[in-house]
């Protein structure tokens, strides 16, 4: 393996034509490559997406109600319907693998509908309670999320989003404890808060103002009347295995056809989080098919030249086998070659490639924050994969010309010479 002549006539044999060398080589560097840019790319688009979704409760749904489509005991099809505050009370006893359940109450962007002193917006109002903060989490730049006791005592208190916070106070200015006029109502502020996740579920947080769900309630007149039920399964428990029951127990509740499709609708964030690791499954299979195919092709180059080699150099290898020369060192001789040529092509693609996916890395820099694509590298056991599968390139690349090499016989050599 370390005989310092073989290698030395190795390089011989590679740089005899050089020109020829280098385009084979081109195809083995091309593939290996394009399979390491598009491989980063992929890893970045997933690292983007999953960035943008890290912190959201994965197994976790969201139910809402629609007009019936059946009539049943006695109500006619079409029938309107909500969700109200017992229904919580109602699956808490029933289903005691959910984890978190919270009400959620939405009233949308008016104009001007808050107001502090000479300053006002249009901005979203939700109703919520504490555990809503487990289900879409947020950062608090200030102050406190909401609480149990001001649900319980209706306090008129309110966390605003980071956008809110920024054209409603001057800049660094302390907001807790100051008033916020939302819908005709003065509102303490208690927060200031911040989304962990891209993904929210009615409106912009950084554009919300939250209220206790009861104060909601009372305020915009709603009675005990809910706009949609969030809620998150134990870890153990899938969520998707809870969906249908859930919607039995809550069909039963208000009397509805257990059979009516359409009177309560639900989002499944789990099945949305398994066809995102699906989709980037089928994303990287299609990409190690095209870069795998790109290499394929390379490493038939290196096959191809390597039989005109063993064709150019028939006398050179019938000399050897008459003085001698055992079958296995014409074999390794000429594996050798097709290894050399392909290895030192693919490394070299390997390399350029990771230093593409590094410099495209480091130009996003803070930008990459708000968009879907971050991070673009291979992790290093796709590296080694990768050099894996180019040096099996290189060995399947040489077989056919060795084997064709055994073929060649000292007396046909030098009758054909």
């Amino acid at each position: 393996m370390f005989d310092l002549d073989r290698w030395h006539e190795i390089w011989i044999t590679i740089t005899r034509n050089k020109m020829r060398s280098v385009l084979t080589a081109f195809g083995v560097f091309w593939g290996i490559f394009m399979l390491v840019v598009m491989s980063g790319a992929g890893y970045g688009l997933e690292n983007g997406v999953k960035s943008g979704v890290e912190g959201f409760a994965e197994n976790s749904a969201y139910f809402f109600t629609n007009v019936t489509t059946e009539a049943y005991k006695g109500f006619r099809k079409g029938r309107r319907w909500q969700f109200r505050n017992e229904d919580m009370d109602m699956l808490r006893a029933y289903i005691p693998e959910l984890k978190y359940i919270s009400p959620v109450i939405f009233q949308w962007k008016e104009d001007n509908n808050v107001v502090r002193g000479d300053k006002y917006g249009a901005y979203y109002v939700k109703g919520l309670n504490p555990e809503y903060n487990f289900i879409e989490p947020q950062s608090m730049l200030y102050g406190r999320y909401l609480n149990e006791i001001d649900i319980r005592d209706r306090r008129k208190v309110c966390v605003i989003g980071k956008k809110v916070y920024e054209e409603m106070f001057t800049k660094g200015e302390n907001p807790l404890g100051h008033l916020l006029k939302v819908g005709g109502i003065y509102y303490q502020v208690i927060g200031v808060n911040e989304p962990i996740t891209q993904v929210n579920i009615g409106g912009d947080p950084k554009e919300s103002i939250i209220l206790p769900f009861t104060v909601m309630q009372q305020t915009y007149n709603r009675g005990g009347e809910l706009d949609c039920i969030a809620l998150t399964a134990v870890e153990d428990v899938r969520i998707g295995k809870l969906e249908e029951k859930i919607s039995g127990l809550l069909k039963a509740r208000h009397s509805i056809s257990p059979t009516d499709p359409m009177a309560i609708q639900s989002m499944n964030v789990e099945k949305q989080f398994r066809m995102f690791k699906m989709l980037f499954l089928g994303i990287s299979i299609l990409i190690w098919i095209v870069g795998l195919g790109t290499l394929l092709a390379g490493v038939v180059g290196v096959s191809n030249i390597m039989m005109v080699t063993v064709r150019e150099r028939t006398r050179e290898i019938g000399i050897r086998r008459a003085l001698g020369a055992k079958p296995k060192s014409i074999l390794m001789q000429i594996m050798y070659e097709s290894l050399v040529l392909t290895a030192l092509a693919g490394f070299w693609g390997l390399a350029c490639g990771v230093g593409i996916l590094s410099l495209v890395d480091n130009a996003l820099g803070s930008v990459a924050r708000d968009t879907f694509f971050r991070h673009p590298q291979i992790p290093f056991s796709m590296a080694i994969l990768a050099a894996f599968v180019l040096l099996l390139s290189g060995v399947m690349a040489g077989i056919i010309p060795a084997w064709r090499a055994l073929q060649v016989k000292a007396i046909d050599a030098i009758r054909e010479e």
